[in-house]
């Protein structure tokens, strides 16, 4: 079994920053793409930003330039960096990973309980 955990989400003033972390942990051969979602109330989830394992990243146009994915494969771990934060950022954000587990060998789309961002005015 794999999970996905988040940390880092909270209250912050607009113009502020924030850092999300996920850790994967459990019987995984590989990670492949890994990505923040976000869901705000009464919207759809969306895509913020992606990453590869070769390290390519995407982003969502409203987060661009703000905002930066990265990913530490030693720690099968994606972090999200939040800068100049707005209140239309906040929503609860969650971790997604495309996986590769060896028992039995298959891929495993797996995502995180989530993490509360809440940006005030």
């Amino acid at each position: 079994q794999v999970q996905l955990v988040e940390s880092g989400g909270g209250l912050v003033q607009a113009g502020g920053s924030l850092r999300l972390s996920c850790a994967a942990s459990g019987s995984i051969f590989s990670i492949n793409t890994m990505g923040w979602y976000r869901q705000a109330p009464g919207k759809q989830r969306e895509l913020v930003a992606g990453i590869t394992r070769g390290g390519t990243t995407n982003y969502a146009d409203s987060v661009k330039d703000r905002f930066t994915i990265s990913r530490d494969d030693a720690k099968n771990t994606v972090y999200l960096q939040m800068n100049s934060l707005k209140p239309e950022d906040t929503a609860v954000y969650y971790c997604n990973a495309n996986t590769i587990v060896p028992i039995p060998y298959r891929r495993l789309e797996v995502w995180g309980q989530g993490t509360l961002v809440t940006v005030s005015a």
